[in-house]
């Protein structure tokens, strides 16, 4: 018994994998010369959920940003392109729904 729960949890285990990424382009400045970056994780929990979120900062490796939480059924299939401009970043998603997150609230140190 104690081994199956051993292997369970490990097989459960909380872990996260990157299933898009992009960077802002060199013709997009916001409060300096070093890139901004999008990231979409998708999360797995202990109890077998998972969930998307979007990471956007400094950090290519999604560990620090302000972050946005994605619905499961968009998540699902992916980001199909990022626009990013002064004002902020446009995500699409290949079902046709959008988001756009303003600069302000990734900007900054936030």
């Amino acid at each position: 018994m104690v081994l199956t729960v051993a292997v369970m949890t490990v097989l459960w285990w909380p872990r996260t994998e990157v299933t898009h990424r992009s960077s802002s382009p060199p013709s997009v400045v916001y409060d300096g010369p070093l890139p901004y970056f999008l990231t979409l994780v998708h999360r797995y929990d202990l109890a077998g959920r998972h969930s998307y979120r979007m990471v956007i900062g400094r950090s290519p490796g999604a560990s620090y940003g302000h972050w946005v939480d994605v619905d499961t059924a968009l998540g699902a299939d992916g980001i199909e392109s990022t626009t990013w401009t002064d004002s902020g970043v446009r995500v699409r998603f290949p079902t046709g729904h959008e988001v756009f997150v303003p600069a302000r609230s990734f900007t900054g140190g936030r």
